[in-house]
Parts: structure tokens; C-alpha cells; sequence
């Protein structure tokens, strides 16, 4: 699916380690989306290139009148002078009466991990709600992407591993909340609280690079993009 009209172009990390700058787009327009999630690779691509795409999707109408679906994958790459990361998130309700409402929740966590001073990075973080002819109905998508960026490669350790799979874990026990989306919502930005927290705290202890002088020295980044649609 080609989001070309909507594309940010890509970005680059230059040696002075410039903030690392994400193209985020919160789709008009938005497609159906396909949930992917699972081991963390490169799709493609030759070596140094990191390519990751994720997603949650969601359907009620009222064969199903509720459905929750979230996402939550950790890619771990190496050292990297080219990254593209995708991640998304769509809800829809359909077709579903005010007397028997739908309720229809995506939610998409990706987190990304890639070393280099010189990365081109180009990231969209995508969240659609919709409703189609469905009064009363509750529709909430949301979409969290975490680049994590160190001037030299690391990787998780099993403590922060076992950290992430816990919160994993309390994200797909929020399928069976019945709390209106708000509440939903702050939950899961506490969730996320906890992710940025886990991932800070793992980035500061990868080992350091050069600075653009001897006495400086690039510091590890984790940039967080949050992006909600609700109906």
C-alpha cells in the first residue's frame, strides 16, 4: 500500500548526532491494514539496512460485536546506514445498533534498536479510527513506535527482555477491560511510560562513540512517537 501522498522524505543522522528526526503521519485515508507481529528481522534489504513494519487491525460489526487486537515486537538490529520502520494501527466499527453497540480496539507497540552515527531513517507511525454507520459505537486505535539509537551496537539485556514481555503481557490483558476507551487509553500510555523507561535505561548503558571533538561524546536516543484515533 503506497502512502506517497503523505510521505515524509527520509531523514538522516549526521555525526553531530542531530535529534533523530521521524517521519510521522497519522493517516487520513488510511488503508486496511493487516496485523503482523512476531520475531524481530530485517524484511529484505542487503546488510546495514533495517527493515520493520508492524501492526494491529481490527474489525466489529455485529457478527462480532467486540474485538481487540494488539501488537507489541522488538527488532534488534546491528549497526545500520539505512532504517525503514512502519508501524500501525486501525480500528473499525460497522454496521452495529445503538441498542447493541460495537467496540473495536488496535493497538500497535513497535520498538526499534539500531546503531550508527550516520543513519538515513525513514519511520511512519500510522493510527486510523472509524465508524461506519455505528452509533454508540466505541472505536479506538492507537500506535506507539520507540527508536532506540546508539552510536554502537547493544542489544537488550535478558533483565530489560523479561521487563518488555511482562508489559506485553498487561497489554493483552487490556482485551478484556470493559473501561470506556478514555480510561483505555491512559492505561496504555502508562504502559508506554514504562517502555520508554525500560528502553532509557537499557540505552545508557551501550557504550559510547566519538563526538565531532575529542572532548564530546555522542549519547545514546530514544525517541518516542505517540499517535491516537478514536470514535
Amino acid at each position: 500500500m503506497e502512502l506517497n501522498p503523505h510521505r515524509k522524505p527520509r531523514t538522516r543522522v549526521g555525526a553531530a548526532r542531530r535529534a533523530l528526526r521521524v517521519g510521522l503521519i497519522a493517516g487520513a485515508g488510511l488503508g486496511v491494514i493487516g496485523a503482523t507481529a512476531g520475531a524481530a528481522q530485517a524484511i529484505g534489504g542487503p546488510p546495514g539496512v533495517g527493515v520493520a513494519s508492524d501492526g494491529a487491525h481490527t474489525l466489529a460489526d455485529r457478527a462480532h460485536t467486540t474485538r481487540f487486537q494488539d501488537s507489541f515486537t522488538v527488532h534488534q538490529y546491528g549497526t545500520l546506514y539505512a532504517a525503514s520502520a512502519r508501524n500501525q494501527a486501525q480500528a473499525i466499527s460497522a454496521y452495529c445498533s445503538p441498542n447493541a453497540p460495537c467496540r473495536s480496539v488496535a493497538l500497535s507497540f513497535q520498538i526499534v534498536t539500531m546503531a550508527g552515527t550516520d543513519i538515513h531513517l525513514n519511520a511512519l507511525n500510522l493510527s486510523k479510527a472509524e465508524n461506519v454507520h455505528c452509533a454508540g459505537c466505541q472505536t479506538l486505535a492507537g500506535a506507539y513506535q520507540f527508536v532506540v539509537s546508539t552510536p554502537r551496537p547493544f542489544t537488550l539485556s535478558a533483565t530489560a527482555e523479561r521487563q518488555l514481555a511482562d508489559i506485553h503481557r498487561k497489554l493483552d490483558a487490556l482485551g478484556r477491560s470493559t473501561a470506556p476507551v478514555d480510561q483505555l487509553k491512559s492505561q496504555v500510555d502508562a504502559l508506554a511510560a514504562q517502555v520508554t523507561a525500560i528502553l532509557k535505561a537499557a540505552a545508557a548503558t551501550a557504550p559510547k562513540g566519538p563526538g565531532v571533538s575529542a572532548l564530546a561524546q555522542m549519547e545514546p536516543e530514544v525517541t518516542v512517537h505517540r499517535v491516537f484515533d478514536e470514535h
